[in-house]
């Protein structure tokens, strides 16, 4: 994260004290408390006339993805805190997501849960039915 920062801040030329406690504001919150799991959630679509006609059929697909730990049920995530990514016609290439996970399912992870993630979006629907031991030991 902090090279993230220095990256942005650089890139943007801020230099000034209140510009880098605006810049660390909204990077901190994509910090990971202990209980949750944040993500960039990135539709990479490099044709911009393909990207815009995506993006309208993938409108809500923020709140489609999903993340199960064994048989718990999936983890619905709080999608772009920040600020409003969607507007009337389509939504951004760029999302964040909070995961919330409750004490069971952390207990479950560190014991070696199987960990699962998808989205069910009617215009795409992709699952994943175990995420690569070196990414769920990383939440761990």
């Amino acid at each position: 994260m902090q090279y993230q920062v220095q990256e942005m801040l650089r890139i943007e030329r801020i230099f000034e004290k209140k510009g880098i406690e605006e810049e660390l504001a909204v990077y901190n919150s994509l910090i990971p408390d202990g209980r949750n799991l944040k993500a960039t959630f990135m539709i990479e679509i490099p044709d911009p006339i393909e990207r815009r006609e995506k993006l309208q059929k993938l409108m809500g697909i923020e709140k489609q993805v999903w993340l199960r730990v064994n048989e718990h049920d999936p983890v619905i995530p709080f999608a772009d805190e920040d600020l409003e990514r969607t507007n009337d016609t389509a939504t951004s290439a760029v999302h964040f997501l909070r995961f919330e996970m409750t004490t069971k399912m952390i207990e479950s992870l560190r014991a070696g849960a199987n960990f699962a993630a998808g989205i069910n979006h009617p215009a795409y629907c992709h699952s994943v039915d175990q995420v690569p031991g070196n990414i769920r030991n990383a939440l761990g």
